[in-house]
């Protein structure tokens, strides 16, 4: 098991991954904020759902979600049809033009990730890979309720936190 300083030195390390989200950030199409490319990420990975299940993947809000749903639909990148098992509901689904902009930024992102890993080896990049998502499943499904962080065997041990320091 890890000591408590390399723990403390991982809080750190993931708390400056914001950085790195801001650089991709920075080379989406200027119509094309985070949040709608997520949407059309999400879209084109699980295919078409309905809003509901969007707003799970995402983990926000219902109308968080229905701001990006409009955004992108509004430009054309996905359609909202009646779902026909139960009229009330939308089902959301890529259009042709939004396939096209999912590539894009698909290969702004591979291009800038080339880029900026460009001295890393492949088996470090792979390695990259393999423990982020090991990382993910350890935390298990985000979006699902709340776990309770483990209690201190102490008394006086330090209180945990689920915030990172700055």
């Amino acid at each position: 098991m890890a000591e408590q300083a390399q723990y403390e030195e991982l809080a750190r390390q993931l708390s400056a991954i914001g950085a790195v989200k801001r650089g991709m950030g920075r080379i989406l199409p200027s119509d094309c904020p985070a949040g709608s490319a997520a949407v059309l990420t999400l879209l084109g990975q699980y295919g078409e759902m309905r809003m509901s299940r969007l707003a799970e993947l995402l983990s926000v809000d219902m109308s968080v979600t229905s701001r990006h749903v409009a955004h992108v639909a509004d430009r054309g990148w996905i359609e909202r049809s009646l779902d026909p098992a139960d009229k009330r509901s939308r089902i959301l689904r890529l259009t042709p033009a939004g396939h096209e902009l999912l590539d894009e930024l698909s290969r702004r992102t591979s291009r800038l990730l080339a880029d900026r890993l460009s001295d890393w080896s492949d088996h470090e990049v792979g390695l990259l890979i393999h423990l982020m998502g090991r990382l993910r499943e350890s935390f298990g499904d985000c979006r699902s309720a709340p776990q309770r962080l483990p209690q201190a065997p102490e008394a006086d041990a330090p209180e945990l936190t689920t915030r990172t320091p700055a």
